[in-house]
């Protein structure tokens, strides 16, 4: 079941994911995104983010969010993307000023929508798990004066590259205040965040799109004055890329979520095999889930049968067996 009416999503698409370029650099040494890779030679990591949100809100309105700096890229997956609902960001300036471009565009057409946000380079074992506690984040930002519904994950491990939220009281089922927020502690700290109950931070979230704006207008009211300007110009994306040449980047969680904990609420979702493939390190654990997986169930991922689309543009698990852990700093 799909949330309710004046429900949006947008997949973040943008990045450049730089911390995964020993494994993602192609035969001509640019490296690709890792949005645009696969993670085992089946579909590419944007595309399986898109069917994600597919499942909380209708195809029509998933948005995606690219940058025109990686427009080889995604250009070659534009079946994947409705053209009206592609954001292209003239360059990247931190997830900041893509989260507020969506939310501008979105309440133009819109001006009640609640917005269910979610990175286009993470991998999920058990995609109804989480579809499930994304449909109750954007449930709970309808329901409750809380703008924001942050998805937490069930941890399987104390990983300290990740970042964590420490849940507060309880206000539904599943449904937390949010305490404080934890960026990459270290092991030990990572270890008692898990005995105290904290969630690994999935960066999904949803939101109530006026709510979001207005947080974004007391912590940052220039940029959304001159975005709001630029967008509202008949000729906007000359506009637009004008103001992107001005602006800093600026980092979403740091400037938006932190400091705003009363504003928070976090959904605990279950375990579901959730990664973010940051590191060769977890993506290497990823794959060796998967063919564990594989093997005793004889599931391969593959393109649907007669399907005509373009491969991704790196099969990720084949570039992590041809390098090997030695040459990617990871334990087997």
């Amino acid at each position: 079941m799909r949330a309710c009416r004046n429900t949006w999503a947008v997949v973040l698409a943008a990045g450049d994911g730089t911390r995964l370029a020993t494994l993602t650099t192609d035969p001509a040494g640019n490296a690709v995104p890792k949005q645009f890779c696969s993670l085992d030679g089946g579909r590419s990591l944007l595309e399986e983010a898109v069917s994600r949100a597919s499942k909380v809100v209708p195809a029509e309105r998933v948005y995606v969010m690219v940058s025109d700096q990686h427009r080889r890229y995604w250009a070659r997956m534009r079946w994947a993307m409705r053209e009206a609902n592609t954001l292209v960001q003239p360059t990247n300036c931190g997830t900041a000023h893509g989260i507020l471009l969506a939310v501008l565009a979105i309440l133009a057409r819109d001006p009640f929508a609640r917005i269910l946000f979610l990175p286009a380079d993470h991998h999920v074992r058990d995609e109804s798990a989480l579809a499930s506690a994304a449909r109750t984040a954007v449930t709970r930002v309808g329901n409750e004066a809380r703008g924001l519904a942050m998805v937490g994950i069930e941890p399987e491990e104390p990983d300290p590259d990740l970042g964590y939220i420490v849940p507060g009281r309880m206000l539904a089922a599943d449904t937390y205040a949010v305490l404080r927020f934890v960026e990459k502690p270290d092991p030990a700290r990572a270890r008692e965040l898990l005995c105290a109950g904290a969630l690994w931070n999935s960066f999904i979230f949803a939101a109530d799109g006026p709510s979001l704006l207005g947080i974004f207008r007391r912590r940052m009211p220039d940029s959304v004055e001159a975005m709001a300007t630029a967008l509202a110009r008949a000729d906007s994306a000359r506009a637009l890329r004008e103001m992107y040449a001005t602006l800093p980047s600026i980092d979403f969680s740091s400037a938006i979520t932190q400091g705003s904990e009363q504003s928070l609420s976090v959904v605990a979702a279950p375990l579901c095999g959730w990664s973010d493939l940051g590191t060769p390190k977890r993506l290497g654990e990823t794959l060796r889930r998967l063919e564990r997986l594989s093997s005793r169930t004889h599931m391969h991922s593959r393109l649907p049968s007669g399907a005509a689309r373009p491969p991704a543009f790196i099969n990720l698990a084949a570039q992590h067996a041809r390098l090997g852990p030695a040459n990617l700093g990871s334990t087997p």
